[in-house]
């Protein structure tokens, strides 16, 4: 709000006047810029009813840059004739003994406010050689108001209990409470830190060529969830301990039965150059039905169907939940969700599967990695993925990954010679770790 004593200048001036006044005169009168006095009309209308303003517009022309230097040194066409020297020019050169500066005079009309003198024609000619350009100008038509004071009585703005108590608020002035000023926006509506990072990484995702799999089936078979990933019937993972089964229905009937054959023989008998795990394998364990365990079951699924057609290569990834029947505590849950990466090649092998987690990393920031030698039922070589943390000065474990097994390959039907390579982290671990 404009001070006190401009405001009350202000109204001194408007007091004079009768009729009226326009702002651009009250700025000219008291040597302000005009947006001050603009400023200090908007301050006096917040008072009440001390002024009324109605806001007019007025087109005028004003110099350019260039229109000012020549009203001040002459057109260009006159200083080049003044430059010739004293001792003059052959007539064959110079056809003109004086010139007259006419577009210095038209400039100078202007500058001194007399542009009604020149034509329209004159004044769009030396618009188009951009010495003139026509401004709008909003200014505002001052009267006085039915309130009017040149005396500034500060207006209050809240109802106290002592002004009430004591009646002083009878005297008082009150300043108007505006309802439709916009109220302050609640702060709401943000995403969950895990919905922000999962964008994050489903982006880098399709930065990087993938296409994302479909994963909205949370309850799976023990087929899918471990046998087709080479996962004996024995391993500790298919205990009620670590996984949730499902009692209704608690059993799936339908699957590829030539494949169902293939995963059992090479369970039980070997096969693809593979000895196989010797146990008796049983349908009742594979027909289980579970809250799948890791978001792999759809990879596999999607390897299957890829094997089902004509090779190409592919590159999937998949984000969503994964349910584990762990004691929870600081750092476990039972529900969480996977990021997985998988991509399928001939002749794909570690380095290239440590170059493309290189290459993803980087993505999300973190350069430093480190790779540990590990054991997974359905990868070998398999690799731990470690990032060094900046904030907590030590290597922290980020993901796992590895190279699928021929032996969980090989009897979806892919071609010798393809491999596939694969990648997965917790995307509440590297929330927690990272962010």
């Amino acid at each position: 709000m404009a001070d006190n004593g401009l405001l009350e200048s202000v109204l001194r001036l408007v007091e004079k006047v009768d009729g009226g006044t326009d702002s651009q005169d009250v700025a000219a009168d008291l040597g302000v810029d005009h947006q001050v006095i603009v400023g200090a009309v908007k301050s006096l209308q917040a008072l009440g009813e001390v002024i009324s303003a109605e806001q007019k517009s007025s087109r005028h022309w004003e110099l350019t840059g260039e229109g000012r230097e020549i009203a001040e040194q002459g057109s260009h066409e006159a200083r080049v004739f003044n430059a010739i020297p004293d001792e003059g020019l052959p007539q064959n050169q110079l056809m003109v003994e004086a010139i007259e500066d006419t577009v210095r005079d038209k400039l100078q009309l202007v500058q001194k406010g007399q542009s009604a003198k020149l034509e329209d024609k004159e004044k769009n000619e030396l618009k188009k050689r951009k010495l003139l350009s026509e401004v709008t100008v909003k200014s505002y038509w001052i009267t006085k108001g039915s309130s009017f004071s040149t005396t500034i009585t500060k207006q209050e703005t809240e109802l106290t209990p002592e002004m009430i108590a004591s009646g002083s608020w009878k005297e008082k002035k009150f300043k108007p409470y505006n309802f439709e000023a916009m109220g302050v926006a609640p702060d709401c509506g943000h995403l969950h830190p895990l919905m922000k990072v999962r964008t994050q990484f489903r982006q880098i995702f399709l930065e990087m060529g993938f296409t994302e799999m479909p994963t909205n089936n949370f309850i799976e078979s023990s087929f899918w969830n471990f046998d087709s990933l080479f996962q004996p019937q024995q391993h500790p993972a298919r205990d009620q301990h670590d996984t949730f089964f499902i009692s209704d229905p608690a059993l799936a009937h339908e699957f590829p039965q030539d494949y169902l054959e293939r995963v059992k023989k090479v369970h039980s008998e070997g096969g693809y150059g593979s000895q196989g795990y010797k146990y008796d394998w049983k349908i009742e364990e594979a027909q289980k039905n579970l809250l799948r365990t890791h978001t792999t079951a759809v990879s596999a699924r999607m390897l299957y169907k890829l094997a089902q057609q004509k090779f190409t290569p592919v590159k999937y990834f998949s984000i969503d939940r994964v349910f584990r029947n762990e004691t929870l505590d600081a750092t476990h849950l039972a529900e969480f969700h996977q990021i997985e990466g998988v991509v399928a090649d001939y002749g794909l092998t570690l380095g290239n599967l440590m170059g493309i987690l290189h290459q993803f990393f980087t993505k999300l920031g973190i350069t430093k990695l480190r790779f540990k030698p590990a054991y997974n039922p359905y990868t070998e070589p398999s690799m731990e993925v470690f990032s060094y943390h900046e904030g907590l000065k030590k290597w922290v474990e980020v993901g796992n990954s590895g190279v699928f097994r021929p032996e969980m390959l090989l009897p979806m039907g892919l071609p010798e010679g393809v491999s596939v390579i694969a990648w997965g982290l917790s995307l509440e671990r590297y929330v927690d770790t990272h962010t």
